[in-house]
């Protein structure tokens, strides 16, 4: 990932941070993925009253590339208006693990930004083996 499209992704991070749905915690995150074709993906943290229900920035955004057709995520911003670095959650970290071999996770706040490898922050993500689609046999 180059200085632009660091750039570009904190913008996008910062600018889905400012649409999150946070009634509840009154904590907005936003978060911005960069796919391996180049295209980036922005998404906030939506909260429900049923708090499990509540979806992350993070899997808000890597869901948004996946349903555009994106398989490969080659960086990811958080962004969240606190002095200190916000970490993405395991859950979001697993997913992203999904979709990326060792992306970049840049990790966003007043203070400026926190680069590290997905690796370092899940150290032990895994994946499972795709099931092979079951073939129909005509009935005789």
């Amino acid at each position: 990932m180059n200085r632009q499209e660091r750039m570009r992704l904190l913008k996008a991070a910062k600018r889905a941070q400012a649409r999150a749905y946070a009634p509840y915690s009154g904590f907005q995150v936003g978060a911005a993925v960069l796919t391996a074709r180049g295209r980036i993906y922005a998404g906030a943290n939506v909260e429900n009253s049923s708090y499990g229900l509540t979806i992350c920035a993070e899997r808000v955004a890597i869901f948004k590339a996946v349903n555009a057709g994106e398989r490969q995520i080659v960086a990811l911003v958080v962004y969240t208006q606190t002095k200190g670095f916000t970490p993405a959650c395991g859950a979001c970290l697993q997913v992203l693990s999904e979709f990326g071999k060792n992306p970049v996770v840049v990790l966003a706040g007043q203070n400026g930004t926190r680069e590290f490898r997905l690796r370092e922050l899940l150290r032990f993500g895994f994946r499972l083996a795709p099931v092979q689609p079951i073939r129909s046999r005509p009935c005789r």
